[in-house]
């Protein structure tokens, strides 16, 4: 479990703090304009303790990537947005670390918050200069955002756990040189998957759907070997691969759209979890395809079937169902099927409103997981929203992430 100095550890009256936050929203490929809010709104109750303790409050956030250049764009509708659900002024300079950004920061008054260009428009902090340039944390001190910030500020305070898998300055350098505190939703975030990594009571059921089944298989293994999951509930592409492993064919055309996207070879690991851990896995019994315009199921033991496959069968649903009623713990990571097509939204219907009414503690998490949950129920009543997709599957699969380190290491020094 992390141990990272809580927000409250340090009075922030009068002292420049730094602030970095997640705010990467989904984005109109057409108007460029945000989508989802949910990053923004999640990140103001660490804002609003700042600004209410006389912090003069630095944001740095980022949009977008090399990796999406569609949705690399400025910030200022991020500041309006901060603004209008704070009441109070969130100004927006188009600079990250330059002399207009400093000066911004110098001319913060106690209660003021200024929010710093696209970290992304810096070299340092895109995917492909992590990738290539592979910089330690103590490295990153002479990168230009640390030598532009650094001297301004009095404390470092962290609240993007979305981003905790990255190997960047804004999220690991300025632990080096200032006093460093987690941020609320980074410390709720933590909490909220150590209950599940470390304290879940039990019996403790895993839904794993989706298309990317990298993730699915990424956490299995380890879930299942330290017996945090008593049962995975296997669906989506990663339903199909576990009924390969168990020796089904699905039919040329299935099989052929899984080869084409490289997916078939993630086979021989589901062969090897199934001998590892008997009765453990749970797949689908029947499965649901189009034809005529119609949804029509078919019983796995009927295979194999030229048919792409969609959703989840009625028999499939009932019984994962029962398993969600009867759960304590429930961690979910991807929709059952095509829920976007309405005659195929069944599974991730049923297993979203099981969910919602279960006793049982749960956590979901990864943009299309949180996407489709709120399209069928009030994720209200979901225990745990996360924000986080990669950084997330990464912590539950016990991969130590480059934030979490940097900040148990300024905690040790601290105190």
């Amino acid at each position: 479990m992390a141990s990272m100095t809580r927000l409250d550890r340090f009075d922030y009256g009068g002292k420049t703090v730094l602030l970095r936050v997640d705010i990467n929203s989904p984005i109109d490929i057409d108007t460029k304009r945000i989508v989802n809010e949910n990053r923004i709104r999640k990140s103001l109750p660490t804002i609003r303790h700042l600004l209410e303790g006389g912090a003069r409050l630095a944001l740095i956030a980022h949009q977008g990537d090399t990796l999406d250049y569609q949705n690399l764009i400025p910030l200022e509708e991020h500041a309006e947005k901060l603004t209008g659900y704070l009441g109070r002024p969130v100004t927006y300079i188009d600079d990250v670390a330059g002399p207009a950004a400093r000066e911004a920061v110098k001319a913060l008054r106690p209660g003021e918050a200024v929010l710093l260009g696209n970290l992304r428009y810096l070299s340092e902090e895109i995917s492909t200069f992590e990738t290539a340039v592979k910089l330690a944390p103590e490295e990153m001190l002479d990168t230009y955002l640390v030598r532009g910030l650094a001297p301004l500020i009095d404390y470092y305070v962290n609240d993007a756990f979305a981003a905790a898998h990255r190997n960047a300055p804004s999220m690991v350098a300025f632990q080096e040189l200032k006093p460093t505190a987690a941020g609320i939703l980074l410390d709720d975030e933590v909490a909220a998957l150590d209950r599940v990594m470390h304290a879940p009571e039990h019996p403790c059921v895993f839904v794993l759907g989706g298309a990317k089944i990298s993730d699915a298989f990424g956490m299995m293994e380890p879930v299942l070997a330290s017996g945090t999951a008593d049962r995975i509930l296997a669906c989506g592409i990663t339903g199909e691969i576990m009924l390969l492993a168990g020796g089904y064919s699905l039919g040329r055309k299935q099989e052929q759209f899984l080869k084409d996207r490289a997916l078939d070879v993630f086979v021989q690991q589901a062969e090897q979890y199934l001998r590892e851990y008997p009765g453990r896995i749970s797949m689908p019994v029947d499965l649901a395809y189009a034809e005529s315009g119609q949804r029509r199921e078919i019983a796995v033991k009927n295979l194999p079937a030229e048919h792409l496959f969609l959703d989840i069968g009625e028999r499939t649903i009932a019984s994962y169902e029962a398993e969600l009623r009867g759960a304590k713990t429930i961690f979910v990571n991807g929709p059952p099927g095509v829920y976007e097509q309405a005659e195929f939204a069944a599974g991730t219907r049923a297993i979203w409103r099981a969910i919602a009414a279960s006793p049982g503690y749960s956590v979901i998490g990864g943009g299309d997981t949180v996407t489709a949950a709120a399209s069928f129920v009030d994720t209200a009543d979901i225990d745990y929203v996360c924000t986080a997709g990669g950084a997330m599957v990464r912590y539950l699969s016990g991969i130590r992430l480059p934030l979490i380190e940097a900040m148990e290491k300024a905690h040790a020094r601290d105190g």
